[in-house]
C-alpha cells in the first residue's frame, strides 16, 4: 500500500524513523519519503546513511503549524513520531513537553487534514495509560486528540489511530545502551532503581512492522498495542553486566513499578486479537456504527473480560536472560 505514495514522518531522524524509513525503502517504492524534525545535523548524518531519490528532508518543528501545513502538501500517509520523550526532563521542562506534546499533536491534526491526507498513526508509550508523569499524561492527551481528531474531519477522508507499545531495545536515551556505556567506562556496579522493576520489551523492527501493518488494518480512532514480552530489570543486568553486582539507587521521580497498556478502565471496549489489543474509542463518532472487532484485514477480535489489565508484572511472557540477549540480536 505504500508503493508511489508520499509517507512524512515527524521526528523522522529518531531511532524510529531511521528503522521505519529502512524498512520503507527495503520493502516498498514510495513517490515521496519526508523527514520532518528540527535538528539540522541529525538530519545530515541521516542523509549519509539514506539518500535514495524519493527522500526529502524537512526542518521544522511540530510546534509550527505553518510549516507543518506546507510540509504535508500532497502527502498521503502520516507517522507522527516527535516528541520530547525524556521523564526527568518533562518533570523539569513542563511547559515544552506540553508545546511539543500537545500542541504540536494538534498541529499535526490541523495540517494533516488541511492537506486532506489519507491516514495518520500517532505513536504512542505505555506511560500514557493511567499516567503518573507528565510525560505520560501529555501522551495520553496526544492520544485522546487523535482518537477525537476522526469527529473533527466533517466529510474529509482523513483518519487517524494511535500505536502504543513499551521500552524498544537499544534506543537513545534507553537502559541497555546506558548499563553497556557503564560496562565500558568500567563502572564497579549496575544501578538498578527497584529489583523487583518489569518494563515491556520490543525491538525497533518489530515496532515498525507492527505500525506498517495497522496502516491496513486501521479504521480510524483506535489505539492498538502489540502482545510483547516483559523483561525483569535484575535479569537485564545479568545479561548485559554479568560480571558486575547490582545497587539499589531507588525508583526515580515519575517512574513505576510496572507498566500498563491496557488499563483496567478501559477493559469495556478492549478488544483481543491474536497478536494485539485495541482500545476502540469511548466516544462515538458521527459516521455509522463501526465495529472495532473485526479490522480492515479482516481480523476478528474479541472483548476481554471486564477489569482485564495487560501489565508487564503480570504479563504470561517473560524473557529469560538468555532470551533477552537472542530477542536484541534476533529481531
Amino acid at each position: 500500500m505504500f508503493n508511489n505514495k508520499s509517507i512524512l514522518i515527524t521526528g523522522g531522524t529518531g531511532s524510529f524513523g531511521r528503522q521505519y524509513v529502512k524498512t520503507l525503502l527495503a520493502n516498498y517504492q514510495p513517490k515521496r519519503l519526508v523527514i520532518y524534525s528540527r535538528d539540522e545535523l541529525k538530519q545530515y548524518e541521516m542523509q549519509q546513511d539514506f539518500d535514495a531519490p524519493c527522500m526529502r528532508y524537512f526542518i521544522g518543528d511540530v510546534r509550527d503549524k505553518d510549516r507543518m501545513t506546507q510540509a504535508m502538501r500532497d502527502v498521503d500517509f502520516v507517522i507522527h513520531a516527535a516528541a520530547l520523550k525524556q521523564v526527568p526532563a518533562a518533570e523539569y521542562n513542563p511547559m515544552e513537553c506540553i508545546k511539543t506534546n500537545i500542541h504540536g499533536a494538534e498541529n499535526v491534526i490541523a495540517a494533516a487534514i488541511a492537506n486532506d491526507v489519507e491516514k495518520v498513526i500517532a505513536l504512542s508509550t505505555d506511560k500514557a495509560a493511567a499516567p503518573i508523569n507528565l510525560y505520560g499524561a501529555t501522551k495520553l492527551a496526544s492520544d485522546k486528540l487523535f482518537v477525537a481528531a476522526n469527529n473533527m474531519v466533517g466529510q474529509g477522508r482523513t483518519r487517524f489511530s494511535v500505536v502504543r507499545y513499551g521500552n524498544v531495545v537499544g534506543s537513545r536515551g534507553s537502559v541497555v545502551p546506558f548499563f553497556q556505556k557503564l560496562v565500558a567506562d568500567g563502572a564497579d556496579a549496575i544501578p538498578i532503581t527497584h529489583p523487583e522493576m518489569t518494563r515491556f520489551w520490543i525491538t525497533l523492527p518489530m515496532g515498525v512492522n507492527f505500525v506498517l501493518k495497522n496502516f491496513q488494518r486501521m479504521q480510524g480512532g483506535e489505539i492498538f498495542i502489540p502482545k510483547i514480552p516483559s523483561v525483569q530489570i535484575m535479569d537485564l543486568a545479568t545479561a548485559y553486566a554479568p560480571d558486575l553486582p547490582t545497587k539499589e539507587v531507588g525508583i526515580r521521580p515519575g517512574e513505576k513499578l510496572h507498566e500498563v497498556m491496557c488499563p483496567a478502565d478501559d477493559s469495556f471496549h478492549t478488544f483481543e486479537f491474536d497478536d494485539h489489543y485495541v482500545i476502540a474509542p469511548s466516544i462515538k463518532f458521527h459516521q455509522e456504527d463501526m465495529n472495532f472487532g473485526l479490522n480492515a484485514l479482516g481480523e476478528n477480535g474479541r472483548l476481554v473480560t471486564p477489569g482485564y489489565e495487560y501489565q508487564s508484572g503480570s504479563n504470561p511472557h517473560f524473557l529469560s536472560v538468555e532470551e533477552i540477549l537472542a530477542f536484541d540480536d534476533g529481531h
